[in-house]
């Protein structure tokens, strides 16, 4: 779609442009310049609908009865088996986020409705404490946030997070979550004498130091500065934290190295990256993203994720998805690995202790010991 369609003002504060068609959908619509000078075409008809006193789109939170807490993987470029996720959908808008496409078995957009219609969880900690209390559970660390943020804006008001993180501190059980807010600050009187106890760790993801580029990217997640700052909070408070790098997009984020030495000056102590994942739905609107912030350079960036794909937009093979292969993907490697060896990351790893786990009982039960 033209800049004429959806005018980059048009999607402040929002990563996609439209409610993009999802791969299960009968019908799609698109938007259609008739020529006359009127506001762009609402959301519901593909544009993003702002103009001529239209609002922008609000978000909806929708609230769900969670049937089971946990997800088991045994993927092999995965280092845990088990992870957590509170919500459904994302009010950061991160334009490349990889679980777009899960809003489509949910018959909604993974375009503007994965970032404006959110599903909360709403009895996530109750069954977390059933399926811990389980006989034969066997204690694992928990990912928490591997699909969505699990400190979203939502997380403010929901508290659904902090409530499993609740019922993770009274089994004893380690965890590790991944984020791009400051929320999990407010945690902390949970999370450090977890952390105490080698059961909790935190990952905060800062993808580039540059501002306006984050501010597109990732447009209602916190800056990257308020990123380096949550970190150091962390850090002093006796949190083993790390920072994440991903995704690497080339030509857009090349300040790999810049971001790694603020975050160890920050107080970070391992890192990690991949390059960007653009699977089903993903391609279509992170193409259009590019188009409409980065039109100059939009091919040029396509080409380059290309060449580490195989030739296509996205190849999901194990062996490659996460790190991509070929030339340019070998390139990041490369500043990566000698990056993160100047600085002494990664030198200790982050161990979780699973001897303390104790299985907890039905809600409001106590123990005789």
């Amino acid at each position: 779609m033209s800049d004429a369609l959806i005018p980059v003002h048009a999607i402040k504060g929002r990563g996609a442009a439209t409610r993009l068609a999802h791969r299960f959908s009968r019908d799609e619509r698109s938007a259609f310049d008739d020529g006359w000078p009127d506001a762009p075409a609402s959301p519901e008809e593909g544009g993003a609908g702002t103009g001529a006193g239209r609002p922008p789109p609000a978000t909806e939170i929708r609230f769900e009865d969670a049937r089971s807490a946990l997800s088991e993987n045994d993927s092999p470029d995965i280092s845990f088996d088990r992870s957590l996720n509170p919500y459904r959908g994302c009010e950061h808008g991160c334009i490349y986020c990889f679980a777009r496409p899960t809003h489509s078995y949910l018959d909604l957009s993974p375009g503007l409705d994965f970032e404006t219609k959110l599903i909360a969880k709403r009895n996530i900690a109750q069954v977390l404490r059933g399926e811990l209390g389980r006989r034969g559970y066997r204690p694992s660390h928990i990912a928490i946030g591997t699909a969505t943020d699990c400190y979203q804006p939502i997380e403010r008001e929901l508290r659904l997070t902090r409530s499993v993180i609740e019922v993770l501190q009274a089994a004893q059980h380690p965890f590790a979550l991944v984020t791009k807010s400051s929320g999990v600050e407010r945690d902390l009187d949970l999370i450090a004498p977890m952390a105490a106890q080698r059961l909790a760790a935190v990952y905060v993801t800062v993808t580039t130091l540059d501002a306006d580029l984050a501010r597109r990217l990732e447009p209602r997640a916190a800056s990257p500065a308020r990123r380096l700052r949550t970190i150091r909070t962390l850090a002093e408070a006796g949190v083993p934290v790390g920072v994440s790098v991903a995704p690497q997009i080339p030509f857009l984020n090349d300040d790999l190295e810049q971001v790694l030495e603020a975050a160890w000056q920050a107080g970070a102590r391992s890192a990690f990256y991949t390059v960007i994942r653009l699977p089903w739905e993903v391609a279509p609107l992170f193409k259009e993203w590019l188009s409409l912030h980065y039109p100059q350079r939009a091919a040029r960036v396509m080409a380059r994720i290309q060449d580490m794909r195989g030739g296509k937009d996205y190849d999901a093979d194990f062996a490659s998805r996460m790190k991509g292969s070929g030339l340019w993907a070998e390139l990041v490697a490369q500043r990566f690995a000698k990056a993160t060896a100047r600085l002494g990351f990664n030198r200790e790893r982050i161990g979780m202790d699973t001897s303390l786990f104790r299985p907890p009982g039905a809600e409001g039960q106590g123990s005789l010991f």
